[in-house]
């Protein structure tokens, strides 16, 4: 039943569980909108404009507007994600498409970048190749492989940049914004531990686990206490920063079937947002208005819900932009004004997006449930053996596993 066709509900407005329609729903627009945020605010440092600073930071001095677009993102991807692990997929088959979503492409962002822009930009700055594929220092060759895995070990190539907008800020950075992306992935393995240990099979506390996490976020940007002093990686205030609307994501799918989409919340939501993003508090509490307003966008603007018939493209945009606008910079892209470098920088970065989802993203996503035959040969003989071991070890009564659920099923249909 879709959306549109649900019963209204006699005690008040329809739940989110009611309301979202996974066909028919305006996220993929949402993340597009968000992934260009990113782009007009890296313009600040990238370009020289905005006196320099993200756009935003004007305002807020908590996050820029990047930084707010990059909290969209998890918050969609909280809620994305926990519905998918509350699925049937083992926990290997959650991580091998969890990363082929992530890695593929920004293994190929990277890959253009040291191979492709980066030597071009050299021949363009010192009129040869000369001195590019042996330097001493942030080689090319190993720029690949000390950022393959998300932690940017390298984020420079033969210290260029010198002459750029952004080294006058003190930075030398090929892909700024990636850094992001060892975030999203932890968060990533935090719901597949979850996962593994039943823990969404009890929503109260898979709920604890996510209100914890908002918490402790809450009480990083209230200065309350030295949360190190609990775990070492809460020193590191990115961490909870990149985690609490991943977990407030978390709870929207935990309690689909509770939480109300109501117009009038919403515009409060976007209010709270708003104000604090001014006067403060947009990370203790603000951007969470700010999430449930893109929830109730994403349900309620279903016009919207065509907006990827020709690919996902917010990905691409994402690990793509940066370096095309490094990549311009080099070239005096921003002296031909505001206009001129944002129109080119988003039309290169859309055909180089729309490249990555239907020649790398896309082909990469159809092996999500591919399995080598050797390995598939082998687990299919070390099933009965494998099944023969599981049922002398669970006991179905007391087991929140897809393999006890399997047995509970086979019970009931007797």
């Amino acid at each position: 039943m879709s959306a549109s066709s649900t019963p209204l509900a006699a005690d008040g407005p329809a739940t989110l569980a009611e309301a979202f329609d996974p066909r028919a729903n305006s996220i993929g627009f949402l993340r597009w909108l968000m992934a260009f945020l990113v782009i007009f605010s890296h313009a600040g440092p990238l370009g020289g404009f905005y006196g320099g600073h993200d756009l935003g930071t004007t305002i807020s001095s908590e996050q820029s507007l990047g930084g707010v677009a990059v909290a969209g993102f998890f918050f969609f991807s909280g809620f994305l994600i926990t519905k998918s692990r509350m699925g049937k997929s083992t926990i290997f088959r959650y991580f091998w498409r969890r990363g082929l979503r992530i890695f593929p492409a920004f293994w190929v962002a990277l890959l253009a970048t040291g191979f492709v822009l980066a030597p071009i930009a050299w021949i363009h700055e010192t009129g040869s190749i000369d001195g590019f594929w042996n330097a001493g220092t942030e080689s090319p060759l190993t720029y690949f492989v000390n950022n393959m895995w998300l932690r940017l070990g390298q984020r420079n190539i033969a210290e260029m940049g010198g002459s750029l907008p952004l080294a006058t800020l003190g930075g030398y950075d090929w892909n700024g914004s990636a850094w992001t992306l060892m975030y999203e992935f932890r968060a990533y393995i935090l719901v597949g531990v979850m996962g593994l240990f039943g823990l969404f099979a009890h929503r109260y506390l898979a709920s604890a686990v996510a209100v914890a996490i908002i918490l402790l976020n809450a009480m990083t940007w209230s200065g309350i206490g030295n949360l190190s002093t609990i775990n070492p990686a809460l020193g590191n205030y990115f961490n909870a920063m990149f985690l609490a609307p991943f977990a407030f994501g978390m709870l929207f799918a935990l309690w689909s079937d509770r939480i109300r989409i109501d117009d009038r919340l919403a515009v409060f939501g976007i209010a709270v947002a708003l104000v604090t993003y001014d006067v403060g508090g947009w990370n203790v509490y603000g951007q969470y208005g700010f999430c449930y307003f893109l929830m109730w966008i994403a349900i309620r603007a279903t016009k919207l819900k065509n907006w990827e018939k020709f690919g996902d493209l917010s990905y691409g945009i994402y690990i793509f932009a940066w370096p095309v606008m490094q990549f311009g910079a080099f070239f005096h892209l921003q002296d031909r004004g505001w206009l001129v470098y944002h129109l080119s920088v988003v039309v290169v970065v859309h055909i180089l997006a729309y490249a990555s989802w239907h020649l790398i993203e896309k082909p990469a996503m159809s092996l999500k449930n591919w399995t080598p035959r050797p390995l598939e040969r082998a687990l299919d003989r070390l099933k009965p053996a494998s099944d023969a071991v599981k049922r002398r070890l669970v006991n179905p009564r007391f087991s929140s596993s897809h393999f006890a659920r399997g047995l509970r099923s086979k019970e009931a249909a007797k």
